[in-house]
């Protein structure tokens, strides 16, 4: 929604390079009292809890992976697709992940594939206004590279989070991702503090609440979680605007968004039915 209202306000990598940095700017003070935490912490031995060599790759490639998507995602907005059509493509990494995760050797249990396809659905029904599916677009197609980008930025996230501390990473990569953004910004756009400004709501909402606060949340929870069940988790955003606005807004929820949540729901409570297969492996193994 921020994104969306920034449109028209301030070009694709003026807001983004400012509120990554907002984001990154936020995150520091959090990082800096993490690094002295005991060393029982739930952030690993001691040498996780400072940005090591290992944080600050992760921090570079996390950086310019969410670079590229969340301009995407904005250029998207700017050529034509709306938000509810934007929201669902960005979300079709839920389909992404577990397909490439397939080709990484990772095979999620069958429950997962039930929750996908019922995932997908809901969302189709939550974001898509009916008559609005038909048409596609220039922003459509970009969002959809959007996806891509972002299913490679959970993936990476997968990889690097047991190994660091997740708010030393994700306070890099917003770093990076600013500073990247920044660059383009001088490059190609032209800038003016009036049109900031002007967006400052927005921006200031999007630099500490999701940049800030959600991204790093979703980097300390992905240390815990598998990467096809945090896509399905993460999709849930689109179930919490929806509620937001009926509760906050008072949008009126109509039958096919109530189906969406419930559809939402289901998916949710499918990925977390334990896969017998692996608990089987993993009981022998332990008695081995």
């Amino acid at each position: 929604m921020a994104q969306s209202e920034s449109v028209g306000l301030v070009e694709p990598f003026t807001f983004n390079g400012a509120r990554m940095l907002i984001g990154s700017v936020c995150i520091l003070p959090v990082a800096l009292i993490s690094s002295r935490t005991p060393k029982n912490a739930s952030d690993g031995p001691v040498g996780h809890r400072k940005p090591n060599k290992t944080a600050v790759i992760g921090g570079l490639v996390c950086g310019a992976v969410i670079f590229v998507a969340a301009n995407l995602q904005q250029f998207g907005i700017e050529n034509g697709t709306t938000a509810g059509k934007s929201g669902f493509i960005t979300a079709l990494y839920v389909v992404m992940v577990p397909v490439v995760s397939v080709f990484l050797k990772r095979k999620p249990p069958k429950t997962i594939w039930i929750g996908i396809v019922l995932a997908v659905t809901g969302l189709y029904l939550l974001c898509v206004k009916t008559g609005e599916g038909s048409a596609i677009c220039i922003g459509d197609v970009i969002t959809l590279f959007c996806a891509m980008a972002f299913t490679g930025h959970i993936l990476v996230i997968d990889h690097f989070s047991p190994m660091v501390n997740g708010v030393w990473l994700s306070c890099i990569q917003f770093f990076v991702g600013g500073i990247l953004s920044v660059v383009c910004m001088l490059i190609f756009e032209q800038p003016s503090m009036q049109s900031i400004l002007s967006a400052a709501l927005p921006i200031l909402y999007s630099g500490v609440l999701s940049s800030g606060v959600a991204y790093t949340l979703q980097i300390v929870g992905q240390k815990y979680t598998d990467p096809t069940v945090a896509s399905l988790i993460m999709c849930m955003e689109s179930v919490f605007a929806v509620l937001s606005g009926w509760i906050i807004l008072g949008d009126a929820l109509g039958a096919r968004e109530i189906v969406g949540c419930v559809l939402m729901l289901v998916a949710i409570l499918l990925a977390q039915i334990p896969d017998e297969k692996i608990n089987l492996k993993k009981s022998k193994k332990q008695l081995l």
